[in-house]
């Protein structure tokens, strides 16, 4: 029996419409009481799913503190070429693109350290780990891309430059000593030390 292109699109849908329920069910226990916390039953109770279709979109709590962090990440990232376009100052436009990602990681700290743990530790043969890891690459292109506005710089130094933003990003949100810093504290320690990388 052949399977019609509308039961293919309809089950596209209920797929679409689970997924986004366990995203939602997901963000929202993450976000009030922390990864660590919850439970993925507690999330497919929330999700109005059994266990097991759960783990068919996730098959670990790592995995769903990815999904959702990657959604919001990628918005974030968005959000920061935007501003980053409007700016005309290297240094102001690739703080433009930092800011948002710091602020996206730090909505609730823990959630956000566990989820740099996972990009950096995580099995990339997962694929929210490969999305996150994309996403990743992403902010590095984003990043060189406006370190070439300077004509001083070439396509490999500004994509060396970047992933060496990126690095600096990584540390200044993982790092334990960082805990208690605001979002403004950590981006203006972001954005002295990149200052002080591209004057070299």
């Amino acid at each position: 029996m052949s399977v019609t292109p509308q039961s293919v699109g309809r089950r596209e849908r209920n797929k679409q419409q689970k997924l986004d329920r366990i995203t939602a069910a997901a963000r929202e226990l993450f976000t009030e009481h922390g990864v660590d916390e919850v439970t993925t039953q507690q999330i497919a109770d929330k999700a109005d799913i059994g266990t097991g279709t759960l783990f068919l979109y996730a098959k670990t709590k790592s995995e769903l503190l990815l999904l959702v962090q990657n959604s919001s990440y990628a918005d974030a990232l968005t959000r920061g070429r935007v501003a980053a376009e409007s700016t005309t100052d290297v240094l102001e436009a690739v703080i433009a693109i930092v800011h948002p990602v710091v602020e996206c990681n730090r909505t609730q700290i823990d959630n956000g350290r566990t989820y740099l743990r996972e990009i950096v530790f995580g099995d990339p043969e997962e694929p929210h780990h490969r999305d996150a890891l994309a996403l990743t690459v992403q902010t590095e292109e984003a990043i060189a891309a406006v370190l070439q506005r300077d004509e001083s710089v070439s396509a490999r130094d500004a994509a060396t430059l970047a992933h060496i933003v990126s690095a600096i990003m990584l540390l200044s949100m993982a790092a334990t000593t960082n805990i208690a810093s605001t979002v403004d504290d950590i981006v203006q320690d972001i954005e002295h030390q990149v200052r002080v990388l591209l004057r070299h």
